[in-house]
């Protein structure tokens, strides 16, 4: 899992786009991925995109991307902006668990 914390912006943009690159680039195909925005405060329309490419990249790669963000404004602005249709946030990884089998 990849952690961001801070504000994400065209200032931090390149650190942001480095750290994912490298990242992805060290995990396997077909791999999910999980990024870890609950440090966030704030985030522009850029820093979206570079996310959204992120998981582009992925996806090509037979993989998906899951952001992790608990609740609060960044949690709004994934849902106003509704990037949360393109990729799949999640309030934790407790969530992506698999429900047990019941065995029906």
């Amino acid at each position: 899992m990849l952690g961001v914390n801070g504000e994400i912006d065209l200032a931090t943009i390149p650190r942001l786009h480095d750290a994912l690159s490298r990242w992805l680039a060290s995990t396997p195909e077909g791999s999910t991925v999980f990024v870890d925005i609950d440090g966030v405060y704030a985030c522009d329309d850029t820093g979206l995109g570079v996310l959204l490419g992120a998981a582009g990249r992925v996806r090509q790669a037979g993989g998906d991307l899951v952001v992790v963000c608990s609740a609060g404004p960044m949690r709004d602005r994934l849902n106003q902006t509704r990037f949360d249709r393109a990729v799949k946030v999640v309030p934790g990884l407790a969530e992506m668990k698999a429900p047990a089998d019941s065995g029906d």
